[in-house]
């Protein structure tokens, strides 16, 4: 090894990453079975070699497990990267590789990729010129107009699950071609996301991840295959430059904040882009493959929790300090408002990947303060078996409740048996949630997201479609409890496309009146088909952007939904944190009702369920009715007090734009019953009757 550079200091182990000082940059990682290291610094993103190598003197420029370098002169956006050496040795869990150039796991931004060939980091020799690498960012020189974390509480969020490409990348989306598909585009659509009524953008995987990660000919589209978790997705940026993406990711956040939506991110610690055995070495395999990955009893393979190759050893000690940093850097530095967390019943797996009853990285991100502010969603399951809904670990983590989706689903079809689940879901889960001092809203509710059918397909598709995915079909789940509605697909029979829009807007009051927090998938407000496919992971094209011209051609139901979240959102009904009284008292509550007042049918051969809302210091009232049988049911409606009466806020039978009313023109209902058409929803308001009374 040569000797210490003349022209560099021996530099520290804290912090890790690239930190900037006055005189220059501090560069740090961590590799405990390494035998040598050296730091590559390129002139330009792109340059097939580096311009010069500085090789890190393992007594001068070492302290414990971690390699250093002080390097005098360098700035922000100088371009960097790291050659490491030691053992190949897979039967040890080494795979050390001198030829293969590595990121720095703490790179805030990376560039390289006009160059990357994934094939080139799997197969044998030296990958440099086609290989990644990391760009120094100084964090401080950004002006943040004195933006700060909104805090909006579960109680008043609305949740939009999102692509950040997909949402403009369409011709017609109206934003300019260089800015489609970028941060800077969803800029421009935030007025439509504003007067929907949303509250809070969850973005599927901005990490940096991996594109060629998928079968060939086809792109990793959803993202869920991370090679850099303090870095911007650069394809995402309209910026080109090294430190693009950054600043316009931060300018994208900075434009929520002004319009009150919170930024949620999905973040993918459960496992990388470098796959299995036979996959690449981009970063972690080839700094300390066995600190960050769990591995088989043979060390030469990977456990595979997470399906996609491998899983991330979340609870060795090093592994949660970069995940700590991680989620401490997207909110102090970049000021997100919270996290999803993909597959973390991963998190709770230790370090020989048994699940532990007191997982360290769950309780420390429950706990840590710089979080203490932020969401914080489990999808709280795993591909390993692993499945806590109602049992993730923390006291403040939230969790996407996956039995509210299928319950939902099912009834709404018209499955026997519902009745019950379907009360239980409305009301904030309590057969899942048992603890009386748990939030209801910490109960995210969703009837889709982007890992299953849209709200159109779900309606429209009795199978899945996944053809193009060039897997035979045999990919995505098969378990959809959907019903197409009584044609396969697309169809111009006027009946069915009603039947079908009025499924949809049962499906939309449903999940909106029920306790807990509601997620909507983008674009099920405007009827978004993947025309039945149901794991578009790999299809960036228009089969899973957003088409804009579905705004115009299905107004009626975006104004429904519309409708229906500011209802939500204007009572105090909705924003009650605790979990509804189940009879009369000087709280909030709910009384159970079936065709007959306070008669529910609770049977198996049910389909039909009907409750009272009332919030005493608000003094908001109202009566909701489901009908999920193919029959016509007649429902007697509560008495009220004189000088009140019923008012039709929303009959999904109904055509717009008489489907939803606000208060103020809602129609009198001046009957004591009220007849439910087959499959519909109606939600009924108490308010004074001056109200003038129109059909």
């Amino acid at each position: 090894m040569a000797a210490l550079n003349q022209d560099t200091l021996p530099g520290r182990s804290f912090p890790l990453g690239a930190k900037v000082y006055p005189e220059g940059v501090n560069f740090c990682i961590f590799s405990k079975s390494s035998t040598a290291v050296e730091l590559l610094l390129f002139d330009a993103a792109d340059d097939p070699k580096p311009s010069r190598v500085i090789q890190l003197d393992p007594q001068q420029n070492r302290t414990s497990y971690y390699w250093h370098v002080f390097v005098p002169g360098v700035t922000a956006g100088q371009v960097y990267a790291y050659r490491v050496y030691g053992p190949f040795a897979p039967d040890r869990g080494h795979r050390f590789d001198g030829n293969k150039v590595l990121l720095d796991p703490y790179a805030s931004a990376v560039v390289g990729w006009e160059h990357y060939s994934r094939e080139a980091a799997i197969r044998p020799g030296d990958n440099c010129a086609q290989a990644l690498r990391g760009v120094v960012l100084d964090p401080t020189t950004y002006d943040w107009e004195g933006d700060v974390p909104l805090g909006i509480p579960y109680t008043k969020t609305v949740i939009y699950e999102m692509h950040v490409a997909g949402f403009t990348r369409h011709p017609n989306s109206g934003v300019a071609e260089h800015k489609r598909g970028t941060y800077a585009g969803l800029i421009e659509k935030i007025p439509y996301l504003k007067q929907l009524g949303i509250t809070a953008v969850e973005l599927m995987p901005i990490h940096e991840f991996d594109e060629q990660d998928a079968r060939p000919g086809l792109k990793n589209y959803w993202g869920y295959s991370t090679l850099a978790f303090f870095a911007p997705h650069r394809a995402y940026s309209s910026n080109r430059d090294p430190l693009g993406p950054v600043n316009e990711f931060r300018d994208m956040v900075k434009a929520f904040h002004k319009a009150g939506i919170e930024v949620i991110l999905d973040v993918v610690f459960n496992h990388t882009a470098e796959g299995n055995d036979e996959g690449p070495t981009l970063s972690f395999k080839g700094l300390e493959n066995r600190a960050y990955y769990i591995l088989e009893k043979n060390p030469a393979l990977y456990v595979n929790y997470s399906g996609c190759g491998n899983t991330i050893k979340a609870n060795h000690e090093v592994v949660t300090r970069l995940i700590l940093d991680c989620l401490r850097y997207w909110v102090d530095v970049m000021h997100v408002d919270g996290f999803r967390f993909d597959l973390a019943s991963v998190l709770s797996r230790g370090k020989l990947g048994h699940p532990l009853e007191d997982p360290p990285l769950l309780w420390s991100i429950d706990s840590d303060p710089v979080l203490a502010g932020t969401k914080l969603i489990a999808e709280a399951w795993d591909a390993g078996g692993l499945y806590q809904v109602g049992s993730f670990i923390g006291d403040r983590f939230a969790e996407w409740n996956g039995p509210f989706r299928d319950d939902v689903r099912r009834f709404i079809k018209s499955d026997a048996g519902m009745v019950n689940q379907l009360a239980s879901r409305i009301l904030g889960s309590p057969d899942i949630y048992p603890d009386p001092d748990h939030e209801p809203h910490r109960s995210i509710n969703f009837v889709t997201c982007h890992d299953g059918f849209t709200l159109n397909d779900l309606v429209s598709y009795n199978e899945k479609h996944n053809q193009d995915n060039g897997e035979d079909n045999q990919d995505g789940s098969n378990d959809n409890h959907s019903w197409n509605c009584g044609v396969e697909g697309p169809t111009d029979d006027p009946e069915v496309e009603a039947l079908r829009q009025r499924q949809i807007k049962n499906f939309i009051t449903t999940l909106l009146i029920s306790q807990g927090t509601p997620m909507l998938l983008m674009g099920d407000e405007v009827r978004r088909t993947q025309q039945g496919n149901n794991n578009a992971y790999c299809q960036n094209n228009e089969l899973s952007w957003f088409d804009w011209s579905l705004v115009e051609k299905h107004g009626d139901l975006l104004d429904f939904v519309r409708g229906m979240i500011h209802f939500i959102q204007s009572l105090e009904l909705f924003q009650h944190e605790e979990r509804l009284e189940t009879s009369s008292s000087h709280k909030p509550y709910i009384n159970w009702h079936g065709m007959k007042l306070g008669k529910p049918d609770w049977s198996d051969e049910s389909r039909c369920l009907a409750f009272t809302l009332y919030h005493p210091d608000a003094k908001e009232h109202l009566h909701v009715i489901f009908n999920a049988h193919w029959e016509a049911h007649t429902f007697e409606l509560p008495t009220l007090h004189p000088g009140k009466g019923w008012y039709r806020i929303v009959d999904t039978t109904l055509k717009a734009p008489d489907d939803y009313r606000q208060p103020d023109t809602a129609p009198r209902w001046p009957e004591s019953t009220y007849p439910v058409e087959p499959r519909s929803a109606v939600i009924l308001m108490a308010l004074p009757t001056t109200i003038d009374f129109s059909q």
